[in-house]
């Protein structure tokens, strides 16, 4: 009954968008409401779940965003033509799908899928505008890679938690990790977006008109900063948290040099200080004024305010689940079990991702209900490992309408609710099951 609950949750919200054409953040409040109601939460406690939801998911990503914004209005403002003109003439037009993938790749390693996607977009729209592509084809494997590292791979907090819970080897989650992360990206990179645009080319649209990336502007390559600088700049953030991340398993807890290399290398920390040198390098650098620099922050706010309510939105429909008890329903349907301890981790964190939106929360919380699936093998076994992989796998499972996600995707790609169902749910959905393959071959060779 739970599920068929968030099932009718689903399609209300959906006819509330596409019928009645409703104000996106309005539906997800209303729905947030009618299922609240139909979970049995007392009445006086939905307004306060909703504000809790809402708080909660603003609370982590709106700094994040804000600054994140900002840097790329000023990048794509400036350097982002440089650095898309480089990477062109570098490894040109066939090249430039596996060069997109690998720069994501590299990048996620250090950063959140919500931040990379605020970081390298601006990037990836230039390519798409210069080589006259849709910006989908450059845009699906760099979204499939950031969410393949944020699964699969420590230092990301889901499968660095679930790695402590089911005690297992962070090297070998690190190692096997990478190989699972491998083929995965290619099916649900490269692969799928060939497939994609056979059968749903009218994604594939070129020249469209995004309003929280700002209006295009042409440029003069003499314009612009140099290449160097113009990586640095965008690349900033990755630089201090991977060397927070590296100093964090180096150092003590303790020691005040590592202390002061995790305080600058917070997400939040890191993306102020980036912003300030963006100033300098894209902004003041080139001879504009601060007046002209602060207006153009301001601008990039405004076009990304009403995103950031939609995905408050999509935070007070997860928090009405999980109060709702979607969780616990779901440990109950798997309490007892004899199916294969890799594919019931999946099916269970699978589930719960469907149900509560939240990668990291599905994770987390499938992670506590596998233990003694995990521990009957033993700390630091490999089967432990193929456990946290096979988690992680099942918590990007067909991500929709109560995902933070999908509404990014949706509002950064100019896609329409249909199309975005379409195109990333589907996405997310191949993701998971290439990434349980992944895990499954892995499985018969260690």
């Amino acid at each position: 009954m739970p599920l068929l609950i968030v099932l009718i949750g689903v399609i209300i919200l959906i006819f509330m968008i596409v019928k009645l054409k409703m104000n996106t953040f309005v539906g997800l409040v209303i729905t947030s409401f009618i299922v609240g109601l139909l979970l049995g939460l007392p009445l006086t406690k939905i307004p306060q779940t909703i504000e809790t939801g809402i708080g909660g998911q603003l609370g982590h990503l709106a700094i994040i965003f804000g600054f994140g914004s900002m840097l790329g209005k000023l990048v794509s403002d400036a350097g982002g033509y440089r650095i898309a003109t480089a990477l062109i003439n570098k490894f040109g037009r066939r090249w430039i799908q596996v060069t997109v993938t690998l720069a994501s790749f590299i990048i996620g390693f250090a950063l959140f899928f919500e931040v990379g996607l605020v970081v390298v977009l601006p990037i990836i729209f230039i390519i798409a505008r210069e080589l006259d592509m849709p910006l989908m084809y450059l845009g699906i494997p760099m979204a499939a890679t950031l969410n393949v590292t944020h699964a699969f791979l420590p230092p990301h907090p889901a499968p660095t938690a679930i790695t402590d819970i089911l005690g297992a080897n962070l090297g070998h989650v690190l190692l096997l990790g990478i190989l699972a992360a491998i083929p995965t990206i290619i099916i649900a990179g490269p692969v799928y977006n060939w497939v994609l645009q056979k059968v749903y080319p009218r994604v594939y649209r070129k020249n469209i008109d995004i309003s929280v990336l700002g209006e295009y502007k042409e440029f003069k390559l003499e314009e612009t900063p140099k290449f160097g600088i113009s990586v640095l700049t965008a690349m900033m953030p990755v630089i201090l948290i991977a060397v927070a991340t590296i100093c964090s398993f180096i150092f003590p807890k303790n020691n005040p040099v590592n202390e002061f290399i995790q305080f600058i290398g917070a997400p939040d920390l890191a993306m102020l200080l980036l912003l300030i040198f963006a100033i300098f390098t894209m902004g003041l650098q080139r001879n504009q004024k601060m007046e002209d620099i602060s207006t153009s922050l301001a601008d990039s706010i405004k076009q990304i305010s009403v995103m950031l309510l939609i995905i408050g939105g999509g935070g007070a429909f997860k928090q009405v689940l999980v109060d709702g008890g979607i969780s616990k329903y779901i440990s109950g349907l798997f309490a007892q079990t004899s199916i294969s301890p890799i594919l019931a981790a999946w099916l269970i964190t699978a589930l719960l991702r469907m149900s509560l939106g939240s990668s990291t929360v599905a994770a987390m919380t499938a992670a506590g209900l596998v233990v003694p699936m995990a521990h009957q093998f033993g700390s630091n076994s490999i089967m432990a490992t193929l456990i946290v992989l096979s988690i992680g796998a099942g918590s990007v499972f067909c991500g929709h309408v109560n995902d933070a996600g999908f509404w990014m995707i949706k509002e950064y790609f100019g896609l329409s609710l249909k199309e975005t169902l379409l195109s990333w749910t589907t996405l997310t959905s191949v993701l998971a099951l290439a990434g349980l393959g992944a895990v499954y071959a892995i499985s018969l060779f260690v």
